[in-house]
Parts: structure tokens; sequence; C-alpha cells
């Protein structure tokens, strides 16, 4: 039933989601998301015990507990977008708890919101469902407009209020990009340390990556290479836009790529530009989680059940959408987030 309501759902791009085959990287090449992907891939690495612990209350939790995929809540746009251009539609939600029973009653393996919204009501809520706690913000006061990530708080501070997992945000492509890269780093070093898993939102931001009308911040060559310096930076998952377009390299005509690139490792399709992008996270060593996007309406379901095939049949390892839940009545929302979540429980639906 959960997978003929998917099909609805795609509608005219059924058949070619639902049925591509990905030439470029073969699948068999990934890290795929699965039941053992702790013990396969991160049991490897430097991460403490302490990390690993948190990291499989995340992939053990909610309605994909167990499945090597995740949904999370991500509820940072009071300071992102402002609190009145984010809750004005749900007011309800201007009172962080019910951001909280949102990501519970949706069946969310996290909810990743700001430092005061999760310490307001941490000693409620910490040990019911994984915190992640959002370190740095580009808050929309000041005026002139500014575009920036600064920190609102320490890692020690998230850790206090038992926090699983940190996450932050680097535009890459900005003037501010290599201070950010630097303080997050220091941070996710830290995080480590004190053994809470570190998930970073790599946006690329630049106004002169628009050129004739086409907005290459979201382009598949661009965003993997984000991807890859937030791998570096050890991140272990990482947020990401769904590809929408491709060549920002060739045509802002900066950095370094190769033809092989647009002939060999990519196509139009997005299945195969996504799928670049979970290469670009060594190769699915450190999860690619794509996010939902702004609500605009009716098609936000429709929209995101696509964006959710297309992550899953790349190589992803789940969706982290917020507006689209939170900004409609509070049961819609927990029946929206179930949708997405049974694209990744539909065994119909595999790595393409």
């Amino acid at each position: 039933m959960a997978f003929q309501k998917i099909v609805e759902l795609l509608g005219s791009n059924a058949d070619t989601l639902l049925n591509h085959h990905c030439a470029t990287f073969d699948k068999k090449l990934l890290h795929q998301p699965s039941p053992d992907f702790i013990d396969r891939v991160f049991v490897q690495s430097n991460r403490n015990p302490q990390v690993l612990r948190n990291l499989a209350s995340i992939f053990n939790h909610g309605r994909l507990a167990g499945t090597g995929y995740v949904s999370i809540l991500p509820v940072d746009q009071g300071i992102e977008h402002t609190a009145g251009a984010s809750f004005a539609k749900n007011p309800m939600y201007f009172d962080p708890e019910n951001i909280v029973k949102l990501a519970i009653e949706g069946g969310s393996n996290a909810v990743a919101t700001t430092f005061g919204n999760l310490a307001a009501v941490a000693r409620k809520y910490a040990h019911k469902i994984p915190f992640l706690v959002k370190l740095n913000h580009n808050e929309l006061l000041t005026y002139p407009t500014k575009y920036d990530q600064i920190m609102f708080g320490s890692v020690r501070d998230a850790w206090n209020l038992g926090a699983a997992a940190v996450g932050a945000t680097i535009y890459f492509g900005s003037a501010e990009s290599d201070r950010q890269i630097v303080e997050v780093a220091r941070a996710f070093e830290e995080a480590h340390d004190l053994g809470m898993v570190t998930v970073l939102w790599c946006y690329c931001r630049n106004n002169d990556f628009k050129k004739d009308g086409v907005n290459y911040e979201s382009a598949a060559d661009i965003t993997a290479q984000a991807n890859h310096i937030g791998v570096t930076i050890q991140a272990d998952i990482i947020k990401q836009k769904m590809p929408d377009v491709n060549g920002g390299f060739t045509t802002i005509n900066f950095s370094k790529t190769d033809p092989l690139v647009y002939s060999k490792l990519t196509t139009d399709h997005p299945i195969d530009l996504c799928r670049y992008q979970v290469a670009n996270c060594y190769m699915g060593r450190a999860g690619l989680i794509n996010s939902g996007g702004e609500s605009k309406g009716s098609s936000d379901l429709a929209d995101s059940v696509k964006n959710a095939v297309i992550n899953k049949r790349a190589g992803g390892t789940g969706l982290i959408l917020g507006r689209r839940a939170f900004q409609r009545p509070f049961n819609e929302g927990v029946d929206f987030l179930h949708t997405i979540q049974d694209v990744y429980l539909a065994r119909e639906i595999d790595l393409a």
C-alpha cells in the first residue's frame, strides 16, 4: 500500500526514477546504507566508542531504526529565516517543545535545532530522542543584510544539554568560508573528543555562482566538492541541497575540474547527479542527507517523495526536512514525515 502511494505521488516521474540504472559509479563501489553500516564503515575510523554509541543512538531511533537510513527534523529557521517568517503559518512552534513533539510523533531519528530550543526542554526530552544542536547560524537582524555563519554557543554547552550530535553550516565559496572551515573543523574535533556525532550543512553561497539566470550554488559539481571538503574536516553526516543543475565549474570558469566529470561520472539524470554527491562523501563513508527545501504548498509532498527516491537510489542516507512538515497542522506534519520515511522502508526501492 505504501509503495503504491509513492508511485502515485511520483506520477509521470515514476518510471524514470524507479527504473533508472546508474552507469556512472557502479553501486558496488559505494558504502551502502544498511543495518550494519556502523560496524562495516565507522568502526574502521578514528571515532571513539562514545561517538559510535551516539551514532548508533541516531541510526536506531524512530521509524527508520535499524535500516541504515535517517529522517531528521531540522528547525533552525527561527534564526536563519526569523521566527515570524518561519512560524507565522503555525504559531504553536514558537514554543520549542512542540518542535520536539513533532519529531517524536513523526518518527524522526533525531531533532536538529538551536541551543535555546533544546536547552529549554532538555531535562524532559534529551533521553527520549537524540538531540542535534546547531552550533552556528546566519542571523537576519543586521541591516543591511549580511550572510555569514557565526557561532551561537560552545560544543561543551551542547554536550551539557545531552546532545548526541552537533551540526554546523559552512557557506562554501563565500568570502568568509576560510574562517568558517577553521572554526567548524576545530568544533568538530572537540565534539568527537566528547563523543558527539558531527553533521555539516555544506551549502554553497556566492552571488557570482549565478549566471544567465541559472543558480549554480546547487550544481552537482560544486556541491559535491563542498561535500568532499566537509568529509575531509571529519563530518560524519553531510547535509546538502539536491542538485538541480551541473557544470558550475565550467560555466562560471573557476577552480578545477575534468571533462570526465561531465562525460563519464555524471549525466543529466537526477539520480546520477545525486550519486556524484554521494561519491564525493568518500563513496558514502559519510552519509549524504539531502534537504527538503522551502514549503511551496500543495506540491510539497510529491516533491519530497521524489527527492527521497532520488536520494535513496543514488546511495544517500536520508532526507532532512523541516518547513514542509512544521508549516502545516501538527497531524498533517506527522503524516508528511511518515510518508517520506516510507520511501526508505520500501523494499521495492533499491540502489540504481
